[in-house]
C-alpha cells in the first residue's frame, strides 16, 4: 500500500472516529427539548456529556488538519465549493458550545430557554449538514478543472444529499439516546430508551433507502463489485444495527451503544471505500476528480506526517478511552449540586 492510499485510509478513519464520538453529542442536543421536560432533566442530559464533548471535537480538527496537510488541493477546492455549508456547520458548532456554557449562567427560565434552543440548533444542524455534505461528495460536486464551483447552497440540497442528512441525523439521534440510557436513571433513562427503540426501525428504513439510492446516484458500488470481499463492510453495518436492537431489547445499553458505534464507523467506511481513490469527485467530468494520487502532498510530507500520526493518535485515543472510563458513571441528582454539573 502506497503513502497516498495509507493517508486516504487515515483520512476516512479520523472522520469515522469523529462521527462515532461526537455523534452522541449531536443526538443528545437534538433530543434535549423532547426528553427533558424539567430543568433538572435538561441539566442531567447536558451533564451526561460531561467534559467529553470538548474532547470529541479534537477529531474534527484532526480530520480537517489531515485534509489540509495530506491533500491540500482537496482542502482548497472543498472549502471553496462547500463554503456555505461548512461555514454553517462552523457557526452552529460555535453556537452549541457557547450555549452549553452559557445556559447555567443565570437562573432565569427565559435565559435558559434561549440557550436550550441554541443547543438544539447547534446539534441538529451540524448532523444534518455533515450528512448533506458527505452525500454530495459521494454523488459528486459540480466543479470544473480550475476548481470553480458551478452551483450554490441549494444545489447541495438535492434529494440524495438531503437523504444523507436524514441518515446522519437518525444515526446520531439513536447514538445519543443510547448514551443517555447508559448515563442517566429514572424518567430520563426511560424516555431515552423508548426513543432509541422507536428510532431503530426508522433508521433501518432510511439506511436501506440510502443504500438503494446510492446505486443510482453514485458510483460507490464500483469498488465493491470489483472486490466483493468489501461487501463485508456493509454486512458489518447491518450486523451493528441488528446487534443494537438485540441489546436494546435486553437493556444492555453499553453493548447497544457499542453496536451503534460500529454502525456509524462502518457507514463512514462504506462511503470512503466506495470513493477510493477519489476524495472529491466532480459531477461535471470524472477528469476533474481530485484523488489520493493527484491531490496529495509530497512523499516527504506524507512520511513525516505518518510518523507524527503513529506517535500521537494512539496517545489521544488512550487519553479519550481513559476519559470515557473516568466519567463513565451515571449522572445522579447529587452531581448536579456541584458547580461543574450545574448546567
Amino acid at each position: 500500500m502506497d503513502l497516498q492510499a495509507i493517508w486516504f485510509f487515515l483520512w476516512g478513519l479520523l472522520w469515522a472516529i469523529f462521527f462515532m464520538t461526537s455523534g452522541f453529542d449531536f443526538g443528545i442536543g437534538t433530543l434535549l427539548p423532547f426528553i427533558g421536560k424539567t430543568d433538572e432533566e435538561k441539566r442531567t442530559m447536558i451533564a451526561s456529556l460531561g467534559p467529553l464533548w470538548h474532547g470529541n471535537q479534537v477529531w474534527l480538527i484532526t480530520a480537517g488538519g489531515v485534509t489540509f496537510a495530506a491533500f491540500p488541493l482537496v482542502y482548497a477546492v472543498m472549502f471553496s465549493t462547500l463554503y456555505s455549508a461548512l461555514m454553517l456547520v462552523l457557526f452552529t458548532l460555535i453556537l452549541r458550545g457557547v450555549a452549553i456554557e452559557f445556559r447555567s449562567q443565570q437562573n432565569d427560565p427565559r435565559w435558559k430557554r434561549i440557550w436550550e434552543i441554541c443547543i438544539f440548533i447547534g446539534s441538529f444542524a451540524p448532523a444534518l449538514l455533515f450528512g448533506v455534505a458527505f452525500a454530495n461528495i459521494f454523488k459528486g460536486i459540480p466543479f470544473d478543472a480550475d476548481g470553480i464551483y458551478h452551483g450554490n447552497l441549494l444545489t447541495l440540497l438535492n434529494p440524495y444529499g438531503l437523504l444523507g442528512g436524514v441518515l446522519f441525523v437518525m444515526l446520531f439521534l439513536q447514538h445519543g439516546a443510547l448514551w443517555l440510557s447508559i448515563k442517566t436513571t429514572g424518567t430520563v433513562q426511560q424516555r431515552a430508551a423508548a426513543v432509541g427503540q422507536k428510532a431503530w426501525p426508522v433508521l433501518v428504513a432510511v439506511a436501506v433507502i440510502f443504500l438503494a439510492a446510492s446505486w443510482y446516484a453514485t458510483d460507490l458500488y464500483a469498488n465493491y463489485l470489483n472486490h466483493p470481499a468489501l461487501f463485508l463492510v456493509i454486512a458489518l453495518a447491518v450486523a451493528g444495527l441488528l446487534a443494537a436492537r438485540l441489546f436494546m431489547a435486553g437493556q444492555s445499553w453499553i453493548k447497544a451503544w457499542a453496536a451503534s458505534a460500529v454502525t456509524i464507523v462502518s457507514c463512514t467506511f462504506y462511503g470512503v471505500i466506495g470513493l477510493f481513490p477519489s476524495l472529491f469527485p466532480s459531477s461535471l467530468d470524472s477528469a476533474f476528480n481530485l484523488t489520493a494520487r493527484n491531490a496529495s502532498s509530497s512523499p516527504l510530507t506524507l512520511k513525516i506526517m505518518l510518523v507524527v500520526v503513529i506517535v500521537f493518535v494512539p496517545i489521544v485515543l488512550i487519553y479519550q478511552i481513559w476519559a470515557f472510563k473516568l466519567f463513565g458513571s451515571k449522572v445522579a441528582a447529587a452531581d448536579l449540586a456541584h458547580e461543574e454539573g450545574a448546567y
